[in-house]
């Protein structure tokens, strides 16, 4: 998927080393089936033309359905054809850490964190989770803390300006960064997409009525807006040394 993963299991057993290489596996199956880099993969001989959906994994179906789902609880904000093309990447990386956490689960652990590309989904906890400051290479716009937590960040900090308005095919000018936290990260993660092609001016409205979710915005002049219910998902200042730390990055979402 063009990005990293990464796995902290605080409760290992014997199982934990096996479904991580399960996980793994998986992780590189859904790559060779849904990478848009790969001219080989599923989803880019569909948008070729070149296959029928009944024709491809049948994660396809899956991954397109859970799209349209979004571009419906968005008005639209969030599409799997950027630019014209094809890409549902905006919902399977999350669902792919999403789904890995859940591997976990099943493998018996209670207390891990998986990240990929920059989000995070936490089983258990506490957990301190960093989220970057898009300007300030190397800082922090805020820590936040708890159980259980999804946390995604979109921004222009790692790739420019690469998300676009789906209304227009333009990249979103006036945030830095947009960052949700949730509880599932499939989801979270496709609505910070959706929060950051808004764009400032109704983004945080937009979040604020959502459910279990809040929200932080960076702007370009590197004012921080947040949701009413932000502040409580701040980790007390300084920050407190007990729990892992993760951290939230402007993305590839």
């Amino acid at each position: 998927m063009g990005t990293v993963f990464s796995f902290t299991v605080r409760d290992p057993t014997a199982a934990t080393g096996p479904a991580l290489r399960r996980i793994v596996q998986r992780l590189h199956r859904i790559d060779e089936v849904f990478s848009t880099y790969r001219p080989t993969s599923d989803i880019s001989r569909l948008g070729r033309g070149e296959l029928t959906l009944a024709q491809c994994d049948p994660d396809v179906a899956e991954v397109l359905e859970s799209c349209r789902e979004v571009a419906i609880e968005t008005d639209g904000w969030f599409t799997d054809h950027p630019g014209g093309r094809l890409d549902p990447s905006g919902w399977v990386k999350g669902w792919a850490v999403e789904e890995a956490s859940r591997h976990l689960r099943a493998a018996g652990s209670t207390w891990h964190s998986v990240g990929g590309g920059g989000d995070v989904q936490t089983c258990g906890g506490p957990w301190r989770i960093g989220i970057a400051d898009p300007a300030r290479p190397g800082g922090l716009a805020a820590v936040v803390t708890g159980h259980d937590l999804a946390v995604a960040t979109s921004g222009v900090a790692e790739r420019g300006a690469h998300i676009l308005d789906p209304h227009t095919d333009r990249p979103v000018t006036g945030m830095l960064s947009v960052t949700l936290i949730g509880r599932c990260l499939a989801r979270t993660d496709a609505w910070t997409t959706a929060a950051f092609a808004m764009g400032s001016a109704r983004a945080l409205d937009w979040a604020e009525q959502l459910p279990g979710t809040e929200a932080l915005a960076v702007l370009e002049d590197g004012t921080r807006c947040w949701t009413s219910g932000f502040p409580q998902h701040l980790a007390p200042a300084p920050p407190a040394a007990t729990g892992p730390a993760q951290w939230s990055l402007p993305g590839t979402g």
